[in-house]
């Protein structure tokens, strides 16, 4: 009990400082909407009209839309809302989800440390300042992650250093519609929806498609 305290303590301290700093609005963001979120940036999970490119089951992660879709049937998606990479982070490219956690523990990379010696070496899972949230889908062989957040505030706005950050009400919506070796296609291109059609069912496990991952 003692530790948790002091770990508790630990985190808080190096963590809280960062979050409202790292916040940063994407061009022609309204100010009044910068911690709420609206239907463009950030607002609420949704069933959308969809490409018909996509395979039920892939995901479709949108910087452009900051915005991550399951396709849940042939031209239909189920959208969330997610916080995307700062500018100095952005990449896009086609992969796979390699890896589920539930509760990940967290592990500053060094380059987070030499920008902020003062965060913590290891954050346990399930600690409630934990960045990766309750849970991660790891991408590929590369640091990516789709995973919740400790700072709901900042869904919606291009705050993190690479990875895909969701409500963590919205990643244990999506963690159990996805399998291990999903496609997962990243990219800055922005898609057109019909937002607000449907209400979002309970969750059903994806089909499986385990396609070849890349970097």
């Amino acid at each position: 009990m003692v530790l948790r305290k002091i770990m508790s303590r630990v985190v808080v301290a190096a963590l809280a400082g960062l979050l409202p700093a790292a916040a940063v609005a994407a061009p022609g963001y309204q100010s009044n909407s910068l911690w709420g979120g609206t239907a463009e940036w950030g607002g609420e999970r949704q069933v959308v009209p969809f490409s018909t490119k996509y395979n039920p089951g892939e995901i479709v992660v949108s910087f452009g839309d900051r915005r991550l879709y399951l396709i849940e049937s042939r031209g239909k998606a189920i959208s969330y809302p997610i916080a995307v990479p700062r500018e100095d982070s952005r990449w896009q490219g086609t992969t796979n989800v390699s890896m589920k956690r539930e509760n990940p523990s967290w592990t500053p990379t060094p380059s987070m440390l030499r920008a902020n010696p003062k965060l913590p070496p290891w954050v346990p899972g399930g600690h409630p300042m934990n960045p990766l949230g309750v849970r991660a889908l790891y991408l590929g062989s590369s640091l990516y992650r789709i995973h919740g957040t400790d700072a709901p505030w900042t869904i919606g706005q291009a705050v993190s250093a690479g990875c895909i950050r969701m409500y963590n009400k919205d990643v244990l919506d999506l963690y159990p519609r996805v399998r291990v070796g999903t496609k997962v296609t990243v990219t800055w291109q922005r898609f057109t929806t019909t937002a607000g059609a449907d209400p979002v069912r309970e969750h059903k496990t994806a089909g499986w498609f385990p396609w070849k991952a890349t970097r």
